[in-house]
């Protein structure tokens, strides 16, 4: 036999899909005299800007970001935040807990996130929303430079789960990419890093495979493992 259980995989993403990544940066930047821009042009940007405020606000951005003690200070915030602030999109924490206690179910997260000591930001992230990241299947943090295909199909056999019921929970192109070439299930979302204008339009991800608001994206996750809704 090709496979030696009948479990399913979720992988999921932190920023943009499971935590409300823009408030985290918008109060970052706030905090340092800085204009992120609305959600909408957030959404819109090459990642370059997403960063440093967006095109209009660059100017006045780059100045504060020239040297690298301003953006490790920027860093240092971001983390602060994260760790005492940032909140997880709604309905995501009970649904992290349902997929936890689901026995037939192997779940855990792959992330990129920029702040100090990642792992540990978002165990104290997570602790705040009654869950112990210790639970989790695997926690993986992947640096800025590396892709995260390798990560996912890591993740896969190291279960040895069928690609057929495994499933990635992304809400930027790179995520449906490295999902699709890892023969995994992309659960898209358009509430975070990238809207649904950007990933229908200029990356033709189906719009099938999109949920427009964490909600949506619970039931269709809940549903497509036989699991009741929350």
């Amino acid at each position: 036999m090709m496979y030696a259980n009948n479990k399913n995989l979720i992988i999921l993403d932190a920023d943009g899909t499971t935590i409300d990544a823009y408030s985290a940066i918008e109060k970052t930047f706030s905090h340092h005299g800085m204009n992120l821009g609305d959600e909408e042009s957030f959404q819109k940007r090459h990642h370059i800007f997403k960063y440093l405020g967006g095109i209009k606000q660059f100017p006045a951005n780059i100045r504060k970001n020239i040297t690298k003690q301003n953006r490790q200070q920027i860093v240092d915030t971001l983390t602060d935040v994260y760790r005492n602030d940032a909140i997880l999109y709604p309905g995501i924490a009970d649904f992290i807990r349902t997929l936890i206690g689901t026995q037939n179910v192997i779940v855990g997260l792959v992330t990129r996130n920029i702040t100090n000591e990642p792992l540990e930001t978002l165990r104290q992230l997570f602790s705040r929303h009654d869950i112990n990241i210790d639970e989790l299947d695997f926690l993986i943090h992947v640096p800025l430079e590396e892709k995260k295909t390798q990560h996912f199909r890591s993740v896969r056999e190291k279960f040895n789960i069928n690609p057929a019921r495994a499933g990635i929970c992304g809400d930027e192109n790179k995520d449906y990419v490295a999902a699709v070439n890892t023969g995994m299930h992309p659960y898209m979302v358009s509430y975070g890093f990238e809207n649904y204008l950007r990933l229908t339009n200029k990356f033709e991800i189906p719009e099938d495979i999109i949920s427009r608001t964490p909600q949506e994206l619970c039931e269709r996750v809940l549903h497509a493992l036989e699991i009741n809704s929350l």
